[in-house]
This record gives structure tokens, sequence and C-alpha cells, in this order.
């Protein structure tokens, strides 16, 4: 009895041994559709790429869809299969298990979670039945990137133009920068704020003390340009942090297109470009305001006051023209940019935004005579504007890999 008992034990040592043995040679296959110049999908690759010596038998078969068509076609089929509402990437499939989206931790967890139980149990491979059925070849994460990569060589001069006086240019090195200065400029002819800059100017005249109007006058345009940055910096920001980067974009993308048919119809209707969003009971509150800090003694109240006001007057003039900053920081988060990158485009755009009050401030304050800026160029920024709004609202929803400069 002894003797069996013995012989018993032994056997389901040794059978526990070898399912142990068996479920970690166990392969795991991962499926995982991005796009090129996508900052989540670029994440969710380095976590990939982290783990690879922890879990050796994890084979991952990337497929890129923004520049391959075939890729697109596979992952319809694959959400099809699988009921799945994959309207963006990253698309990752593990087993018959699927998960759109990247939200950093929470989604390495559940990335974690599956390629243990796949260690442990036969996984069915889903995709890899979809890719026999379309009698496909499934390759390597890298060597599906670098097949992508060459199969698109012979589309890269598509992207060089050819300028006179300029010679070749990469559409993809400077559609950011050309983007940035377009919607900043446009941006700027917004007359929201311009008519509190011109009373401030006409206020500053009558001093006589050029280094108070230069202090007062800077300060003023110095914070009008601080409040565009913390507000295009906090929106990109809370889109990089969402994560889900597709339902975010198609929203977006359709307030673009309300926002550009709300100029177009601005431009058609309305001769004046005037400023609906402040009425005048306001205006007068903000002159009372402006008389009150130029007229101020002490010259660090007076920064201090036309500081406070400048954030004010900018708060309200957002409410009129937020369309266009929260569409340049969407289109910066669909691309893979450090940060100085990211910041550094903002304050490009900021810059550009500003121009038009600097240009007016620096000959007010030269020649001592104030030059405005005519409604007539308000308007026709309403015309550009709405159209380049209406593009890009067009593009995010539909073909949101043009924005995506590489």
């Amino acid at each position: 009895m002894k003797k069996f008992l013995i012989l018993v034990f032994t056997a389901l040592a040794f059978l526990g041994f070898t399912n142990n043995a068996f479920a970690e040679d166990n392969s795991v296959k991962a499926y995982f559709f991005y796009g090129e110049g996508c900052p989540h999908c670029a994440k969710e690759e380095a976590f990939f790429e982290s783990i690879k010596d922890k879990y050796p038998t994890l084979e991952v078969n990337s497929f890129e869809i923004y520049h391959n068509r075939e890729n697109v076609s596979l992952m319809k089929d694959v959400s099809n299969r699988l009921n799945a509402n994959a309207s963006g990437v990253p698309f990752l499939i593990i087993g018959d298990k699927f998960l759109v989206g990247y939200a950093e931790d929470v989604t390495n967890i559940e990335i974690e979670n599956q390629i243990k139980y796949g260690l442990s149990n036969t996984l069915p491979d889903i995709v890899g039945e979809i890719i026999k059925e379309r009698n496909t070849v499934s390759e390597t994460s890298k060597d599906n990137r670098q097949v992508n990569r060459e199969s698109e060589e012979g589309n890269i001069n598509e992207k060089i133009l050819k300028l006179p006086f300029i010679g070749k240019v990469d559409v993809y090195k400077v559609s950011i920068p050309v983007l940035a200065i377009t919607m900043g400029v446009l941006d700027g002819f917004n007359p929201c704020a311009m008519w509190v800059l011109i009373f401030l100017i006409s206020m500053l005249i009558g001093m006589g003390n050029r280094k108070r109007m230069w202090a007062i006058g800077t300060t003023f345009i110095v914070a009008s340009a601080a409040v565009y940055f913390i507000f295009m910096a906090a929106w990109l920001n809370l889109i990089i942090f969402l994560g889900f980067v597709a339902i975010i974009r198609i929203i977006i993308g359709l307030l673009a297109l309300v926002g550009g048919g709300y100029n177009l119809k601005e431009f058609f209707t309305k001769k004046d470009a005037t400023c609906e969003v402040t009425n005048e009971k306001q205006k007068e509150k903000i002159i009372d305001k402006l008389k009150r800090v130029t007229k101020e003694k002490n010259l660090l109240l007076a920064l201090l006051g036309v500081t406070v006001l400048a954030f004010m007057v900018n708060l309200i003039e957002l409410v009129c023209s937020a369309g266009l900053p929260a569409l340049f920081a969407q289109v910066l988060s669909m691309n893979n940019l450090s940060e100085v990158g990211y910041y550094g485009y903002i304050l490009l755009y900021i810059f550009f935004f500003m121009i038009d009050d600097l240009i007016v401030f620096i000959i007010a304050m030269t020649t001592l005579k104030i030059t405005g800026i005519t409604t007539k160029y308000s308007r026709y920024s309403h015309l550009i504007g709405g159209t380049l709004m209406f593009i890009i609202g067009v593009l995010l929803i539909f073909k949101p890999e043009v924005l995506m400069f590489g």
C-alpha cells in the first residue's frame, strides 16, 4: 500500500511539474494595430519592449494602419469578428480579448493579466485564423514595421514640394510650424481683445512717461499671452491624459465643423466683425478699470492691476475664440513630440497670435499715434479661419493620418 501511495504522489508531482513547465513554455500571440505618429500607440509599443525579457514567449505582431490599406482591411475584419468598436488605435488583441486605446497603468495591467492567463491556458488565435483565411502572412513587430516603411518608400517623394527660390521642402517637417503660424495669425485678428488694447494705448499716450507707457503696455500683452499658454497647455495635457484619442478626436472634429460653419456665417452675414461676447455694460466696466489702472501712481500696483485685467479680458475672449487654440492643441496631441516640442509649438502659435497686438503697440509707442487693425481684416479672418477649421474638422473625423506629420 505504501509503495502504491508513493507511486501515486510521484506521478502527481511529475504531472504538476510538466504542467508548470508547459505553462512556462506556452506561447502567447498579441496582435497590435497602430498608427505611425500616434503618441499613445508609441507608448504601448514601448511597454511591449519593456516586458519582452519578462515574457520571452510573447509574440507581438504589429500592423500599421495609417499607410497600409491591407492592414486597415484586416483590422476591420478582426473588429467585426470580435464585435469590437475599433474606431481608433491602438487596437490590441490577445486571444479573444481586445483593448482599444491606451491609458498608461490601467492598460498595462490588463495586458499583463491577459498574457499571464495565456501562459497557463490555451488561447484561441482569432486573428491568426483570419489572416490564414485572407492568405496573408503575419510577421513580428519589428519585421512588420520595417515592411510597412519599405512599402511606403515609393510614396515619400510625394511629400516633398519644390518651391521657387526655396527648393525642396519636406511637408512633414514644416507642417506643424506652418499650421501654428497660420492658426495663430488668424486667431490674433479676433476683435474681442483688440478694442481693449486700443483704449489702453489711448490712455497711455496721454501720460507723457515713456517708461511707464512701455511697462504697462508690455505687461498687458505678456499677461494676455500667458492666459492663452495656460489654456492651450492645459487642454493639450488633458487630451494626452485621457489617452483614448479616437473619441476625443471625433468630438473635437465635430466641434470644429460647428465652429467653422459659425465663422463662415459671420463672414457672410456681418460686415462690421464686432465682438458679440463683450456687451456694452461689460465694456464700460473694463474701461473704468483701465482708467483706474493707468492713473495708479504706484507702478507695481499699476502693473498688477493691468495683469489682472488682461487675464479677465482674455478669458472673456476665449469664449469667442477657443476653437482655434483647442483645435491646434488636438493636432499637437496626435503627433509624437517631446515636451519641449509640444510647448515650443504652443509658444510659436501664441507669438503669432499676439503679433498684431505687438505691431499696433510698438507703432503707437514709437509714433505716439494710435493705429488699429481695421474690421476688414477681422472679417476676412472669419472666412479663412472658418474654412481652415472646417477642413481640419473633416480630417480629424475621416482622415486623421493627414494631421500626423511624422
